[in-house]
């Protein structure tokens, strides 16, 4: 097994490595004056199973370039295997023609991975599942729901009066597996987009009142939906409002927006480089770094990985 790091996010390359037991690969990946990328492995990866770690989080072009060159170096350098690791995997959002005359993106970057080299995906929590079919070589996508769900009893309790929310219709399917492990409730919030980038809440379909809500979801960016959705939940008689948000792209002003938020904290996971300032006190990092780990493991003992998202969380 070896393990080589890009740019994206070396502390949680740093993190799996240590859960395998194993260090990174010596490398050196630096960026042109001009921008391009260089890559340079300092180590004989000929004949062994290799993982490259890189969320393709922002910049997101330049990380996913990166992430392609060291596919392709560890290609022509005659690894055995390789697996792509990519925690958040970038513009997944772009998984179907939404307009006419648009790409289908997440597409285009699935081809992108194949042709460069990558024998095998390993991510978490796709946009869309549907994106497993754009590629024609193995996926696992893990799930942080159990991580999740460990720090929920640990920090929120399992006491029967907690329920599961879903910011959109899209997620509810999430929220009713959250619900199921801990025999709870869901709710879903109704919202609309009047226009691109922006969310308007149209109404809240389920009883929150007197409950403490947990709003679930895979993608926090600009933050406007999310902290809407928490305002309408409180406003329908909630005790607290809480989000568990698997990646925390949180871009522009976003980290200011849940500060000032009814929030009373996010928890995303570590999938992305953490970003918010040091005193916003309200975001709160799980890392899923051991997840991966034993991920990477199974795969290179040709081991189960799906029965990773089988854990059992005791009430």
């Amino acid at each position: 097994m070896k393990i080589i790091a890009g740019n994206s996010n070396l502390k949680m390359a740093q993190d799996i490595a240590d859960r395998c037991f194993a260090s990174l690969v010596s490398a050196d990946i630096k960026t042109f004056a001009d921008g391009e990328s260089s890559v340079q492995f300092n180590e004989n990866i000929r004949g062994e199973d290799v993982f490259i770690v890189q969320s393709t989080s922002t910049p997101v072009n330049d990380n996913l370039m990166e992430l392609l060159i060291m596919i392709d170096a560890a290609k022509r350098s005659s690894a055995e295997r390789i697996t792509a690791v990519i925690p958040y995997f970038g513009y997944a959002r772009q998984d179907r023609k939404s307009a006419s005359r648009t790409p289908i993106t997440a597409k285009l970057v699935a081809d992108l991975l194949t042709t460069a080299g990558a024998d095998r995906v390993l991510t978490m929590d796709l946009h869309a599942g549907q994106i497993q079919g754009f590629f024609n070589i193995p996926v696992d996508d893990l799930t942080s729901r159990i991580a999740f769900a460990k720090d929920i009893k640990h920090n929120v309790g399992t006491d029967g009066n907690t329920v599961f929310v879903s910011p959109d219709a899209g997620g509810t399917v999430r929220a009713r597996k959250f619900a199921d492990m801990f025999g709870g409730d869901i709710a879903v919030v109704d919202k609309r987009r009047p226009r691109a980038g922006e969310s308007e809440v149209m109404g809240l379909i389920g009883d929150v009142k007197g409950q403490h809500a947990i709003l679930v979801d895979d993608i926090i960016d600009s933050g406007g939906t999310l902290c809407n959705a928490a305002q309408a939940i409180m406003d329908a008689g909630a005790l607290s409002v809480r989000a568990y948000i698997t990646h925390g792209v949180l871009t522009g002003t976003a980290c200011q927006k849940v500060e000032k938020s009814v929030l009373t904290e996010l928890v995303i996971t570590d999938s992305i480089a953490f970003n918010c300032p040091k005193n916003h006190v309200k975001t709160r990092v799980v890392s899923v770094s051991t997840m991966f780990g034993e991920a990477i493991r199974r795969v290179t003992n040709e081991e189960s990985v799906s029965s990773l998202f089988t854990q059992k969380i005791n009430k």
